[in-house]
């Protein structure tokens, strides 16, 4: 089954409040993602935004908002670390930028990445 295009009015939404952070763009899956030390942040899948929480911090968003999903972007692949925010969540400036701290002091925590090499083709 094909995943339908990145909702282009979310997109630029995300990538304008995300700006205040140190991140950096990259493309997942066709997808726009945003990431701090390689490790991913938040994204746009489909017509969805999803961020990465700790645990504490996904248990509080899930008993404060009925409508927080765990991110499965594949039928039964959960990724575990990211919930897909609703609506009601990011047209809240003050509530959407509180989470969005969270999930990026979260994710500046953790260890960076390595850069992946590409292959060369022979």
């Amino acid at each position: 089954m094909a995943w339908k295009k990145p909702n282009e009015e979310l997109s630029q939404f995300l990538e304008e409040k995300i700006s205040i952070y140190d991140v950096t763009k990259k493309k997942m899956f066709g997808f726009p993602a945003f990431f701090v030390n390689n490790n991913m942040l938040a994204g746009i899948f489909e017509d969805v935004m999803f961020i990465r929480l700790s645990g504490p911090d996904r248990d509080e968003i899930i008993s404060e908002y009925d409508e927080v999903i765990p991110f499965e972007p594949v039928k039964g692949r959960i990724m575990k670390e990211y919930v897909v925010l609703p609506d009601s969540l990011y047209s809240n400036p003050e509530k959407f930028r509180e989470w969005l701290d969270r999930s990026f002091q979260y994710v500046s925590s953790l260890p960076a990445k390595k850069e992946k090499r590409k292959k060369k083709l022979p």
